[in-house]
């Protein structure tokens, strides 16, 4: 486990002058706060004896139940015996990990993708490997020959790490043929792909794509989150996977926390029930939508020539690329002292590549906020376009533990 470099600033970075760009933390001032107080009282009131006892390692099973009925919306059809929950998707992550990985097996994954899937193979010691991607996603091409090149090496992959929709950091929806092909690879080469989608209810442009669980039943393990679409405090995730893969899904769980906590799971139960929980995703996207628009259309009208970004659907997040020369984590400090805050794109990456680039994440500043922290931010690379004018390159080689941002930027 490799301690960020970058940890302090983001201590300086939380001031309330400086605009952070950088955290992925949902804005739950859009819940109404008042009935989930309600919601919390009548569990303690009505199902107390209950809701604080020791409950199952897979998880309630009306709350599984219900978790199902969400996915529909996803277009997948799912028992509840076949999933499990799980303390926000980020345990299922950790437990999948756990169950098929030992020291120096091989796992792949989107390039860039999200840090704290990183640091979890890489605490498994995992031989992490990147298959690149484009504006339509993973690259099918690249995937296959990552596939061929560990099995020449006499190292099958143990699978397949990708978020197909928004994805963190990338912002990137994979398109559907993208994802009927990156099946049909992982089918020939009997690799397991796990699709992790916190984000796929949260779409403010273009049409919803099938999941890839729905095209490869059998062969995926879906994670899920309500962390974005309800509460992270909260801590509920869940995997949905294949009967042999759940079950050993389960025993790891049971021996990392013995329960879930059943009271959480009964607030989340009765806010199903009670509450127009459709309505409430109609409202995080309507905000979010208006902010991810300020965004871009601040980064149109005000990043200098050179710099590049994404353009996403839904999610929370933007990847820009900075001007030739330009080094995202050298400029970091200049950037904080300007008083904005991002992530620098090394810490997305294995293997210390993503230094021209940046993660900007729009879901929690508000759209003035957003628009400031913009104009901050380009007095910052401006500065560094003045320095490399000058003296050259700021780019710098990579130093081993400079990968991981701060672990509360998810």
């Amino acid at each position: 486990m490799v301690a960020s470099e970058v940890r302090a600033l983001f201590a300086v970075a939380s001031r309330p002058e400086v605009v952070s760009l950088a955290g992925g933390m949902p804005n739950v001032a859009a819940l109404p706060l008042d009935q989930i107080g309600e919601l919390v009282k009548d569990v303690v009131s009505e199902e107390g004896a209950a809701a604080l006892q020791y409950g199952s390692a897979q998880g309630d099973p009306i709350l599984r139940e219900q978790l199902c009925e969400y996915m529909r919306l996803e277009g997948i059809s799912a028992s509840a015996d076949d999933v499990i929950v799980t303390v926000g998707s980020q345990q299922a992550l950790d437990l999948i990990t756990r169950v098929f990985v030992d020291p120096d097996d091989v796992v792949l994954t989107e390039a860039p993708t999200y840090v704290t899937a990183i640091n979890t193979f890489a605490a498994f010691q995992a031989d992490i490997r990147h298959v690149g991607m484009d504006e339509q996603g993973v690259i099918p091409e690249e995937l296959e020959e990552a596939l061929v090149r560990a099995e020449l090496d006499g190292r099958p992959v143990k699978f397949f790490y990708t978020i197909p929709n928004f994805q963190n950091p990338a912002g990137i929806t994979m398109s559907t043929e993208r994802r009927t092909a990156v099946v049909e690879a992982c089918r020939r080469h009997d690799v397991l792909i796990v699709e992790d989608n916190p984000y796929g209810l949260l779409r403010y442009d273009g049409e919803p794509r099938p999941t890839l669980y729905s095209q490869g039943e059998g062969n995926v393990v879906y994670l899920g989150s309500l962390s974005k679409t309800l509460s992270p405090g909260l801590r509920i995730g869940w995997a949905l996977a294949p009967a042999a893969v759940r079950a050993k899904l389960v025993l790891a769980a049971e021996s990392a926390m013995l329960s879930h906590s059943t009271f959480n799971q009964l607030v989340v139960r009765r806010y199903f029930n009670m509450f127009p929980w459709r309505e409430q995703i109609k409202v995080f996207n309507d905000m979010y939508s208006e902010r991810r628009d300020a965004m871009l259309a601040a980064l149109s009208t005000m990043m200098p020539d050179g710099c590049t970004w994404t353009r996403p659907e839904g999610g929370f997040f933007v990847w820009a690329t900075l001007p030739e020369g330009i080094d995202a984590k050298a400029m970091l400090p200049r950037a904080v002292s300007e008083r904005v805050a991002y992530v620098p794109g090394t810490g997305f990456y294995a293997d210390g590549r993503g230094r021209q680039s940046m993660r900007l994440s729009f879901c929690y500043p508000t759209p003035d906020q957003i628009r400031e922290g913009v104009r901050r931010l380009v007095g910052a690379i401006e500065g560094e376009v003045d320095l490399r004018d000058t003296f050259g390159t700021t780019l710098v080689p990579p130093t081993e533990g400079d990968q991981a941002p701060a672990p509360d930027l998810p």
